[in-house]
């Protein structure tokens, strides 16, 4: 189908998250107008001043919930794409449904509202790698024809006592595999077509509104105890964790997935390399003196990066070949993560 180019006008919902605010601003940097979702009139007064500079080509529509049905039904009106990446991102839920509803109904949602648009060429949906696997194997390298059905099984198994790994993992599983569904079923009379991105943990400055440091995001957070405070020196810091890519990448992957025709009816996984928390702290050790941070934490020095086994490998070559990005190196990403913190005042 078509695809955009600039000047069309895209809508972003959940547009002051961590990501989605990166998402805002690379739009209007690459010539797109933007609109954005919003829970309320408050939230948006931040991101008004902050993309002042473009005047009108940004505006807010407040969507309070996005579980609601017809909830995105005056959002959609006169886009040309949609970038939807409206979704809970936390491991503190107790009960599992308080990730999936709201993710399979915002999914939803946005989809059915899309229907009864005339103007729409394309929708990107923010996934996760949690959708695609994260069963340690250091002999498997996940791709886009992997699903996370392991995750789906435990809270089916364990409900409540299911891990906040678990939990989440399946309500991405979940709303991803309901999206797919949806669009399949009527692709016969849909004038758009879909496309997922899949990322696993998002590192990177941070430009969304927070206040104070227990603000940040889960994945800035993680970051900023591993690598910065962390006084251990335990040899479990050099274990395999998981696999990371640049907040900024993920941004770039959603204006790319909707210029480019390849991405159409594709899952794209936007994975930069596999880490351990070592990593982090090795890389913050090299990076920080140039931003006058001297005094990191050494972590676990008996590390030897070539002799992990990484257990969580995800494959980027449809976002080589199909998007054309390559991802942002680890010491550009953990001096930006690092020059953010210490502009805020927290080193």
């Amino acid at each position: 189908m078509p695809t955009i180019t600039p000047g069309a006008k895209v809508l972003v919902t959940g547009a002051n998250g961590f990501l989605a605010v990166h998402v805002v601003e690379t739009f209007l940097e690459h010539g797109y107008s933007v609109r954005g979702t919003i829970r309320s009139q408050e939230k948006g007064v931040y991101l008004h001043k902050l993309f002042s500079s473009y005047g009108d080509k940004f505006e807010t529509v407040i969507v309070k919930d996005i579980t609601q049905e017809g909830a995105f039904d005056e959002a959609v009106k006169g886009v040309d794409a949609i970038a939807h990446t409206a979704s809970p991102f936390h491991y503190e839920a107790d009960d599992p449904n308080e990730l999936i509803v709201p993710a399979i109904n915002g999914t939803r949602g946005i989809l059915k509202s899309a229907h009864k648009s005339t103007t729409i060429k394309r929708i990107v949906i923010l996934s996760s790698t949690a959708a695609i696997g994260n069963t340690p194997d250091s002999e498997k390298v996940y791709t886009e024809e992997d699903w996370n059905d392991a995750a789906i099984d435990a809270v089916e198994k364990h409900g409540k006592g299911a891990s906040g790994g678990e939990k989440y993992s399946a309500s991405k599983t979940l709303a991803e595999k309901a999206a797919w569904d949806w669009y399949n079923d009527n692709k016969a009379s849909v004038k758009w077509d879909l496309t997922t991105i899949n990322p696993p943990y998002l590192f990177g400055p941070t430009i969304h509104e927070i206040g104070k440091l227990e603000d940040l995001n889960t994945s800035s957070e993680l970051l900023y105890k591993q690598a910065v405070k962390n006084t251990s020196s335990s040899p479990d810091l050099g274990k395999s964790i998981a696999s990371y890519v640049d907040v900024r990448d993920v941004a770039l992957a959603n204006v790319l997935a909707l210029e480019k025709e390849a991405a159409g009816g594709e899952r794209i996984l936007v994975s930069a390399a596999p880490f351990t928390w070592q990593d982090l702290i090795d890389v913050a050790r090299k990076v920080g003196p140039s931003i006058g941070l001297n005094d990191l934490p050494k972590g676990y020095t008996g590390y030897d990066a070539l002799k992990v086994a990484h257990e969580h490998v995800f494959s980027n070559k449809k976002l080589k070949n199909i998007l054309g990005l390559d991802p942002i190196p680890l010491e550009s990403t953990i001096k930006d993560s690092l020059s953010d913190f210490k502009n805020r005042g927290w080193l």
